[in-house]
């Protein structure tokens, strides 16, 4: 199978990438690099036509330990846009899974490290999955209330990095 093109939302992936390049970060060594890795290594993913494990590197990517000020961040901002580009150009017949499903039990099991971070993000992504892909259905065995997109902005203003709002609404599709 040929591999996909390239997401401009991604860094480049390094040649020869798998799970070994972010195996190497410890728990405690979660900053800036370990960010560009997961980045990287979810476009490798991407292109490997493997959409749904792409996704959970983003994931991993959102609950780096960066203040919000970090260089690599005014190249490669938070994954909102790369997780539409998923969403949008996944392959027929490529696993995608239910993203919807996979964000709104990520956000309702998240514990530390800054888990209140972490949630509101998975929940932004359950949000703009929603909008993105308004056909998959959510888990109605899964008993949760479901915020509402006004409550996500305001806890991702209060709990994510400056001006995160505003890059995770820019993200979203035109209706």
């Amino acid at each position: 199978m040929n591999p996909l093109a390239s997401l401009e939302t991604l860094p480049p992936a390094k040649p020869g990438m798998d799970w070994r390049a972010l195996n190497r970060y410890r728990k405690e060594d979660r900053g800036a690099a370990f960010y560009l890795t997961c980045l990287q290594y979810a476009q490798h993913l991407w292109q490997q036509r493997l959409p749904a494990r792409s996704i959970l590197c983003l994931d991993r990517a959102w609950g780096a330990d960066l203040q919000g000020d970090e260089a690599v961040l005014k190249e490669w901002p938070l994954p909102y846009a790369a997780l539409v580009d998923i969403l949008k150009a996944a392959p027929d017949g490529a696993f995608l899974g239910n993203p919807r499903v996979h964000f709104q039990h990520y956000a309702d099991r998240l514990g530390e490290p800054r888990r209140e971070q972490r949630k509101w993000r998975a929940w932004a992504c359950w949000d703009l999955t929603r909008a993105t892909l308004p056909q998959l259905p959510g888990d109605p065995r899964h008993k949760v209330d479901y915020p509402s997109h006004p409550e996500i902005s305001e806890q991702l203003a209060l709990h994510g990095h400056p001006a995160e709002v505003e890059l995770w609404l820019s993200t979203y599709p035109p209706r």
